[in-house]
C-alpha cells in the first residue's frame, strides 16, 4: 500500500533523513521505533506531506505522493494523527469530529462513522459538547484518532499515542487500534513504548539517526533479548 524509497529530508543544515526506505502492507500494523531524535515523526511528516522530500520518493497505491500538499494525501486516503494530540481545545468534541470530516461530502456515511465512533470511543458520545480542552489526556488522545478516522482513511499514521497516559488508558488505545486495523484500516505506528509497539503489530522497522538500521518481523525481534537491549535498553 504504501513505500517510502531512499528519502532524504532536511531541516536547514539538519540531514533528519538519510535514505530511508520502508514498506507498509494493505491490512498491516507496521511500528516505527527509535529514540527520540531518530527520525520517526518526520518519516510520518514527510508521508503526509508536511516535510519536503529532498530525494527519494514516497508512494501510495502506486501513486507517487512525494510532491503532493497535505489537504490531497487526506483525500487520498492518508490520515495522520501527531504527537501530543493537537485537539482544537476551544471547539466541543463534535466540532472537533465535523472537522476532520471536512473533505467528506457523503452526509449519511458521516453520521454512520459517527455513531461506528461512538461505539468505539463511547467517553466521546458522554462528552460530545464539552470543549476538548476539558478532557482528559486519554479522552484528547481518543478524540485525535476519532477526527483522523472520521476522514475514512486506508491508512492511519500514528504518532506516541501512549506518550503520557496511564498504563489502563494506553491498554485501552491498542486494543482500540486492533480493533481499527481488523475493520480494514491500515496503520503505521510510531511509538515510545516498545514492546507493546511490538505486541500488535506485524512488522517493525527501527531508525537510528535518520537511517534505518533494523527491520523484522514484530515477534522475532520482541523475542530476540539482544536486540532489545541494543536498540531499547533491555525489557
Amino acid at each position: 500500500m504504501l513505500r517510502i524509497e531512499d528519502a532524504h529530508v532536511y531541516y536547514g543544515n539538519i540531514h533528519a533523513l538519510k535514505g530511508v526506505s520502508l514498506r507498509v502492507p494493505r491490512g498491516s500494523i507496521v511500528a516505527l521505533l527509535g529514540a527520540n531524535g531518530s527520525g520517526k515523526t518526520t518519516t510520518l511528516r514527510t508521508i503526509s506531506g508536511l516535510s519536503e522530500v529532498a530525494r527519494g520518493d514516497v508512494w501510495f497505491e502506486d501513486l507517487r505522493v512525494s510532491r503532493h500538499s497535505p489537504d490531497k494525501i487526506v483525500g487520498l486516503g492518508i490520515s495522520h494523527v501527531p504527537e501530543g494530540r493537537q485537539v482544537f481545545g476551544e471547539m466541543t468534541v463534535a466540532e472537533n469530529l465535523r472537522i476532520g470530516a471536512f473533505l467528506r461530502k457523503d452526509r449519511k456515511g458521516v453520521r454512520e462513522d459517527l455513531d461506528r465512533l461512538f461505539t468505539l470511543f463511547p467517553r466521546l458520545k458522554e462528552r460530545i459538547g464539552q470543549p476538548a480542552q476539558t478532557l482528559s489526556g486519554g479522552e484528547q488522545q481518543m478524540l485525535s484518532i476519532a477526527r483522523a478516522l472520521m476522514a475514512k482513511p486506508k491508512l492511519l499514521l500514528l504518532d506516541e499515542p501512549s506518550l503520557g497516559l496511564a498504563p489502563i488508558i494506553i491498554d485501552q488505545i491498542m486494543a482500540t487500534l486492533k480493533v481499527i486495523n481488523e475493520a480494514g484500516t491500515t496503520i503505521l505506528l510510531v511509538e515510545q513504548n516498545t514492546e507493546i509497539a511490538l505486541s500488535i503489530s506485524n512488522y517493525a522497522y527501527v531508525l537510528e539517526t535518520g537511517r534505518v538500521m533494523l527491520e523484522g518481523p514484530s515477534a522475532a525481534l520482541l523475542d530476540n533479548d539482544d536486540v532489545i537491549k541494543s536498540y531499547f535498553g533491555g525489557r
